[in-house]
């Protein structure tokens, strides 16, 4: 398994401060931080020009980490959610009405992935909570796979972490949890 080169305290205050972070995931760098920090959300939207009436996606290690975000589930339903990670499936999950509109948009539902990329699992772990995750780059253009190219597009303004991007070709399918429709193959 891949280290994370920090501290999980240093971490932990780096997003409490609404920092925001570059890290390696299934296919890509993502930019992540704290979905509880809107101004943190907001900064990452900026980075990206990406609208907030999109939403965005959280990335969890368990479904304790988004249990606060989205409707309960059964076991049999948390254990499906784990399983879809486990394929790079992000679920587009109903919300709990207190979801913050930040994370979802306009949208009733809510996109969260349990994780399997080891880097991306371990450091919602370190953080001690689910993350936001959205693709590297600014929107429309291509997704950085590389710490040297998330360093280049973004400077000092988010703190970019060394790891290894998985296999992956292409990003997460998403998939309406109701009706198993494919939204984005």
């Amino acid at each position: 398994m891949q280290k994370i080169d920090i501290s999980s305290r240093a971490l932990a205050a780096h997003l409490k401060r609404g920092g925001v972070i570059a890290y390696p995931t299934e296919s890509c760098y993502g930019l992540g931080c704290d979905p509880r920090n809107r101004r943190a959300v907001k900064r990452i939207l900026q980075l990206k020009q990406r609208p907030q009436r999109k939403g965005l996606i959280l990335i969890a290690s368990d479904y304790h980490q988004v249990s606060p975000y989205i409707q309960p589930l059964t076991a049999a339903e948390q254990q499906r959610l784990q399983q879809d990670g486990a394929q790079a499936v992000t679920d587009l999950m109903p919300a709990k009405p207190s979801c913050p509109r930040w994370l979802r948009g306009v949208h009733a539902s809510l996109a969260v992935r349990l994780t399997a990329h080891p880097f991306a699992r371990q450091l919602c772990r370190s953080a001690g909570s689910a993350l936001v995750s959205t693709s590297a780059n600014r929107s429309g253009m291509r997704a950085a796979k590389t710490y040297a190219e998330c360093r280049r597009m973004f400077g000092d303004g988010v703190w970019v972490l060394r790891g290894r991007v998985g296999e992956r070709k292409r990003p997460s399918t998403i998939r309406a949890w109701a009706g198993d429709r494919i939204v984005r193959q």
